[in-house]
């Protein structure tokens, strides 16, 4: 089995900046598509930032060029960098990832493993 480990959340003020870290519990084959979601009381949960298999990248049209989504593979990682932070980004985040692990001979794919989420909090 493996598991989404999400770290970096916490207490900015507006205009700060923040990483997010979303890590494979284990060493794992390839991350296929992994997207960072975040969702605030009482509102539907968004789609925040994407990145594919090849790199290709998607942002929600009110984190573009604010946040950067990436990948180290060799650390079995995907950040989401958050910069000019504003107090409407407050939220719950969590990544989802479609992966695969291989333990050499045998490959397993995940469909749909979330994290446990972290609170990013922006004050005005």
């Amino acid at each position: 089995q493996v598991q989404l480990v999400e770290s970096g959340g916490g207490l900015v003020q507006a205009g700060g900046s923040l990483r997010l870290s979303c890590a494979a519990s284990r060493s794992i084959f390839s991350f296929n598509l992994v997207g960072w979601y975040r969702q605030a009381p009482g509102k539907q949960r968004d789609l925040v930032a994407a990145i594919s298999s090849d790199g290709n990248t998607h942002y929600g049209d009110s984190v573009k060029g604010r946040f950067t989504i990436s990948r180290d593979d060799a650390k079995n990682t995907v950040y989401l960098q958050m910069n000019r932070l504003r107090p409407e980004d407050t939220a719950v985040y969590r990544c989802h990832a479609d992966l695969t692990t291989s333990n050499g001979s045998r490959f397993d794919r995940f469909f749909d493993l979330w994290g446990q989420g972290t609170q990013v909090t922006v004050s005005s």
